[in-house]
């Protein structure tokens, strides 16, 4: 079936121009003599009006008995219309049904609430919102991955299934096929010598780690891929599924870190100015009317840089009643950071050098022995966007950190050798792919920005 898409149609269209559109029907009504009838494709907001006539073979038998949600293909003679709000319709000259949805399709409405779309998880990419929220993931995960390949970074893929906690946290899903019930024992309880790995195995929480050890092989490199974490939080910024990207380049230091964070926000920015602008203007309109200001400022902006000592006293000073209280050596909660970039800088911050205790293990100690060099890039309205720092490349040091946090050794022992055999100054960040499009799309709840939700008490679709 040779047809168009109603994006391209409605972009490159002439009047006169003979096109096949295919898609779902969003709504009909019937004039005397022919009916209104708006397809969708999914590849705009916007649907095309077709103007079915009742002189259509078919007309009494399937058009006039269209609903909502029915699956069709009209092909017909482009005109300009004189609604408003459309360029073009289309005069159909044939019209085929390939089915008619029933009268309790859930989407008959216009107007869904997103909690009750979750629980259609398998119809709400039909919705407006849901859709622009696919093209806008589609869209920022070609940029990413485009900013990286031009420069020199390697897509590396990296395990799902690991046997180390690269956050330290102990959140993690283990994998294993021991049975549940009666697991094979030892004097120190479930013997995992016996399971499918010979040791303890969990869904990844990052692939940093193994992002590393490609840095020090290719000099840049990169994944993008989904991570894990059984927190068990029921809130609008929390998944136990969601998809980091995550550079790593040999021969960086803190300040090259900062940089690349900044330079690739930006980019991505501004690759969803030029190349979205029909799906941010209906997010605009519908769900933050500062969204486009937002992104074009971030898009034009010099990020500020503070440390975190400097940022402490910023917050200390503030006249606001945090919920959380500040000291130094408490890691900066949602609301301290939305206010040093909202409020304090008015555009994205850069916070660097956090006390030691706060941060992970692989983070370079700096001579102060009470900071280390970590960074976190700070966006309006979303807080932190990205987490990074420059890794600790000295072997002692990593060692004498990991024994300091009750970390095991031996779990570790090819990290370590990475500072053994050929060690160079590395850093690099991670970018939460949610948090990103939470930004892009103005939506509050992480729940609505990626296709499968995953969190406590719910992995349905």
């Amino acid at each position: 079936m040779n047809t168009s898409r109603i994006s391209t149609v409605l972009r490159n269209g002439k009047a006169g121009d003979a096109v096949t559109i295919a898609g779902w029907v969003r709504t009909r009504r019937d004039a005397k003599t022919f009916s209104f009838v708006e397809v969708n494709d999914g590849s705009c907001v916007a649907s095309l009006q077709v103007i079915a006539d009742q002189s259509l073979p078919n007309y009494q038998a399937d058009i006039s008995k269209l609903t909502t949600g029915s699956a069709v293909a009209c092909r017909g003679v482009l005109a300009v219309s004189p609604g408003k709000g459309q360029a073009f319709e289309l005069r159909a000259v044939s019209f085929t049904v390939f089915s008619t949805a029933p009268s309790d399709f859930p989407l008959q409405k216009k107007h869904h609430s997103f909690e009750y779309l979750r629980e259609i998880g398998h119809l709400r990419p039909r919705t407006n919102s849901i859709a622009a929220v696919a093209r806008l993931r589609n869209s920022m995960s070609f940029a990413a991955h485009t900013f990286f390949q031009e420069r020199g970074f390697a897509y590396v893929h990296t395990p799902i299934i690991g046997t180390s906690d690269c956050e330290g946290a102990g959140e993690m899903f283990r994998v294993t096929t021991l049975p549940p019930d009666n697991p094979p024992r030892d004097e120190n309880g479930v013997d995992f010598t016996k399971d499918f790995f010979g040791k303890k195995a969990s869904l990844t929480v990052s692939g940093q780690l193994e992002a590393e050890i490609y840095a020090l092989s290719l000099s840049r490199a990169y994944t993008f891929g989904p991570t894990f974490r059984a927190e068990n939080s029921n809130t609008p910024r929390h998944l136990a599924e969601f998809w980091m990207i995550e550079p790593e380049a040999a021969f960086f230091d803190l300040g090259d870190d900062m940089a690349l964070a900044e330079e690739f926000v930006k980019y991505l920015v501004r690759h969803a100015l030029d190349k979205n602008q029909d799906d941010l203007a209906f997010f605009n309109e519908r769900i933050d009317t500062s969204l486009l200001a937002t992104l074009s400022a971030i898009a034009e902006s010099e990020f500020a840089r503070v440390s975190y000592t400097d940022a402490i006293a910023i917050l200390e000073k503030a006249n606001e009643s945090f919920d959380f209280k500040v000291t130094w050596g408490s890691d900066l909660q949602t609301e301290h950071e939305r206010y040093l970039a909202e409020t304090t800088f008015g555009k994205p911050v850069i916070v660097y050098d956090y006390p030691k205790q706060i941060k992970a293990f692989y983070m370079k100690q700096n001579d102060d022995g009470k900071t280390v060099r970590a960074m976190d890039v700070l966006v309006p309205r979303i807080g932190e966007l990205i987490g990074g720092s420059e890794r600790e490349d000295r072997f002692d040091v990593l060692r004498a950190r990991i024994v300091e946090l009750g970390l095991s050794e031996k779990d570790y022992w090819w990290y370590l050798d990475l500072r053994k055999y050929g060690s160079a100054p590395h850093a690099g960040f991670g970018l939460g792919f949610e948090r990103l499009m939470l930004l892009v799309t103005g939506l509050q709840n992480i729940r609505e920005v990626i296709p499968f939700p995953r969190w406590p008490g719910n992995a349905e679709f």
